[in-house]
């Protein structure tokens, strides 16, 4: 049998770092990692890939978008607006921002399907008014180099001398604070639990029960 202690799952009660600001409601994924980036057997090298076609023109010169300026290079949270992550429901998108340096999103909305995936990577993806989420972009504006502190837990956001409230998915809170949001490790730490219920179920053959150290 696995032992149960051998992968730990961080729990994720809190997240600070610096911020950049993305603005824009309806960003898609298609947007946060183009189509043709995709064609890849890991999900390694995704980042520099990330907000591609809004960051680069057909010759691959730089545009003016924020990702671009050397002020947010080391941004670890993502300020943006509403709908953010809507269109296809691909993985690669927050992973691609996972890569890019991005620990954290804070904004006014969230499309299901990209919340839950940045879930499985231990993403927080936190929500606020439209209005605090404004003032909070213009606050990193004009100060790249200011932490932004989230407290999963007590669902507040500090940044300078504000302290906001915000919303987190109470099934994502959970989970990020009981760090039990990596689904795939929690099966390999259960191993053997695993197991015992493949034996138990009638439609599984002997030779389709994992092995518990798998």
């Amino acid at each position: 049998m696995a032992d149960a202690d051998a992968v730990e799952i961080p729990e994720v009660d809190s997240v600070s770092g610096s911020g950049i600001p993305i603005r824009g409601n309806d960003i898609d994924t298609d947007q946060i990692i183009p189509a043709r980036f995709m064609k890849v057997v890991t999900f390694d090298g995704l980042g520099e890939f990330a907000f591609f076609d809004v960051r680069f023109d057909d010759d691959d010169n730089p545009k003016d978008h924020p990702m671009n300026e050397d002020r947010y290079r080391d941004s670890s949270v993502m300020v943006v607006n509403n709908n953010f992550g809507c269109g296809s429901s691909r993985e690669h998108a927050p992973q691609a921002l996972m890569r890019w340096g991005i620990d954290a999103l804070i904004g006014e909305s969230f499309a299901e399907i990209f919340a839950g995936n940045c879930l499985a990577l231990g993403i927080p993806t936190v929500t606020a008014d439209a209005e605090t989420i404004e003032a909070l972009q213009d606050w990193v504006d004009e100060h790249p180099n200011g932490d932004l502190e989230i407290d999963i837990e007590a669902e507040e956001v500090t940044y300078g001398d504000e302290t906001i409230d915000v919303t987190v998915d109470e099934a994502q809170r959970k989970a990020l604070v009981e760090g039990v949001w990596d689904t795939t490790a929690l099966m390999k730490s259960n191993a053997g639990e695993v197991r015992k219920k493949a034996e138990e179920l009638p439609y599984v053959e002997g030779s389709q029960v994992p092995d518990a150290a798998d």
